[in-house]
C-alpha cells in the first residue's frame, strides 16, 4: 500500500512536549506583537501630544518590553558587521533559527505547516553590508567573502543590508536561500513564515539569483505540507543533494535559537545521513550525544530552557580537569532513555570525552530524542501521510450539532 493512502493515524508512546511546546511559542509570538502594537501606539498618540502641547518641557519616557529591547540590539547587523575573529564568531553562533527535531507529528500539519526538501551543505547566514556579502557557518566560524548582488552587497551605496538564512551546496557552488530575514533595511522578524517566503520569492527574482557573480543563490521550492505537498518535497526532483525535510509552520516568526515552530525529518530515502556518524563518518554501536557542563556538574542540551540528562561526580571533574561550559561526549548505554508523561526521567551515559573544539553547541534535547527514536521506533513517512490522512477525515466529517434559531 502507498504511504499516501493510508487512513489509519499512527500512535506513538508519548516521549515528547514538543506540541505544547509548540503552542507555547505561537501564545509568546502573539503576545510580543501585541507589546509592540502597544508600543507604536503609545509613540504614535505621544507625538500628537507634543504637537498640541508646545510648553512641555520634557519628553515622557516609555517602557519598552525586554524582548523588544533586546531584540532591537541583538539584531543590529550593521554594528555586527564591523566584529572581528573570537568576537563575530560569537554573535554569529547566536543568530540563526535552528529547528527541532520531530519528534511527535504535529496538529495541523496538512493546514499550518510547510514542507521542502532541506538541501545538504553548509548552513549558514548571508549578510550582505557595506558594498560586501559576508557568509558564515552555524559556529560563526566566515565561511566566504565576495561581492553579490544582494542589497548593499557589490558596490557601497547606502546604509541598508540585507540578512538571509541559507545552505551552501558545494557541488553547484549555490546558496539555497531557505528563509529571508532582512532585505534592504527591512526587518522581517515578525513576520510570519507565509509572508517571509512570498518576499522572498519576489526578491530573488528581482535580482535574477546572482548568476554574474561567483556564487548564485536560489530559493528551494516551498510546499503546503498537505498529501500532494509531502509527496513532492520528499520524492520529487531538486537541484542539489536533499538531507531531510524541513517543516515550517506558517505563522512561525524568525527566532534565534531552536524552536518548535520548525522542524527538521529525515529518513533513508531522503537523506545520506539519518543515524549520527563519529568522527571516522562511521555508525557507532551505541548513540553519542554531546551535552553541556555546568557549575554543579550538570550535563545539559542547548535548548532555552536546557534539558538535564545527569550529573558528573565532582571529584571526576577535577580529576579529568573538566570547566565549567566545556561540550563533553557521552554514550547512551543499554539502559537507554527513559520517559514520563513526555519528559525525560533517566538516561544511562557514559562519558567519553571532550567534544571536538570546532563545535558551538551541545546538543539539542529534539536531535537526542529523535536520534534515540531512529534506533528504536523511528516515526516514518507512512505515518506523516497517515496523520494528514486522519486530519482530513476529521475536518470532512460533518457536525451532529443542530443549530438552534
Amino acid at each position: 500500500m502507498a504511504p499516501h493512502d493510508l487512513r489509519r493515524p499512527f500512535k506513538r508512546p508519548k516521549i515528547s512536549d514538543q506540541q505544547r511546546r509548540r503552542e507555547l511559542s505561537l501564545q509568546r509570538q502573539a503576545q510580543h506583537r501585541r507589546d509592540a502594537q502597544q508600543q507604536a501606539r503609545c509613540l504614535a498618540d505621544t507625538i500628537l501630544s507634543l504637537q498640541n502641547d508646545v510648553a512641555a518641557e520634557a519628553e515622557p519616557q516609555f517602557e519598552s518590553s525586554p524582548q523588544s529591547e533586546e531584540h532591537s540590539q541583538d539584531f543590529d547587523v550593521r554594528d555586527a558587521a564591523k566584529l572581528k575573529g573570537a568576537e563575530a564568531r560569537r554573535w554569529f553562533a547566536k543568530q540563526l533559527m535552528l529547528p527541532e527535531w520531530m519528534i511527535d507529528v504535529p496538529d495541523r500539519l496538512s493546514s499550518d505547516w510547510y514542507v521542502f526538501a532541506r538541501p545538504a551543505g553548509k548552513r549558514c547566514f548571508v549578510v550582505s553590508s557595506n558594498g560586501i556579502t559576508v557568509s558564515r557557518l552555524r559556529n560563526g566560524a566566515m565561511l566566504h567573502r565576495f561581492r553579490s548582488s544582494l542589497p548593499n552587497g557589490g558596490a557601497r551605496g547606502n546604509n541598508s543590508y540585507c540578512i538571509l538564512d541559507c545552505v551552501f551546496h558545494e557541488p553547484d557552488q549555490t546558496y539555497y536561500v531557505i528563509d529571508l530575514v532582512c532585505w534592504s533595511g527591512m526587518s522581517l522578524y515578525e513576520c510570519t513564515a507565509e509572508f517571509r517566503f512570498f518576499w522572498l520569492n519576489s526578491k530573488l527574482d528581482e535580482i535574477g539569483g546572482g548568476n554574474d557573480r561567483k556564487y548564485r543563490f536560489s530559493a528551494v521550492v516551498v510546499y503546503n505540507c498537505d498529501q500532494e505537498g509531502l509527496k513532492a518535497a520528499y520524492t520529487g526532483m531538486v537541484p542539489y543533494v536533499k538531507d531531510g525535510l524541513l517543516f515550517y509552520n506558517k505563522h512561525a516568526h524568525y527566532q534565534s535559537g531552536n524552536t518548535p515552530l520548525v522542524l527538521v525529518w529525515k529518513d533513508e530515502n531522503c537523506s545520506q545521513y539519518v543515524v549520527d556518524t563519529d568522527s571516522k563518518g562511521q555508525v557507532p554501536d551505541q548513540q553519542h550525544v554531546v551535552l553541556e557542563l555546568l557549575d554543579d556538574g550538570g550535563v545539559v542540551t542547548s535548548d532555552d530552557p536546557p534539558v538535564k540528562f545527569g550529573c558528573l561526580d565532582s571529584d571526576f571533574v577535577q580529576k579529568t580537569g573538566l570547566k565549567t561550559s566545556y561540550l563533553l561526549r557521552f554514550a547512551i548505554g543499554e539502559g537507554g532513555l527513559c520517559f514520563a508523561d513526555g519528559k525525560l526521567e533517566k538516561a544511562d551515559l557514559h562519558y567519553l570525552g571532550k567534544s571536538n573544539r570546532a563545535r558551538a553547541f551541545a546538543d539539542s534535547y529534539s536531535k537526542v530524542i529523535f536520534q534515540y527514536a531512529v534506533r528504536h521506533s523511528p516515526l516514518k513517512i507512512e505515518h506523516l501521510f497517515a496523520s494528514i490522512s486522519s486530519s482530513n477525515e476529521e475536518e470532512n466529517t460533518p457536525c451532529d450539532t443542530e443549530m438552534v434559531g
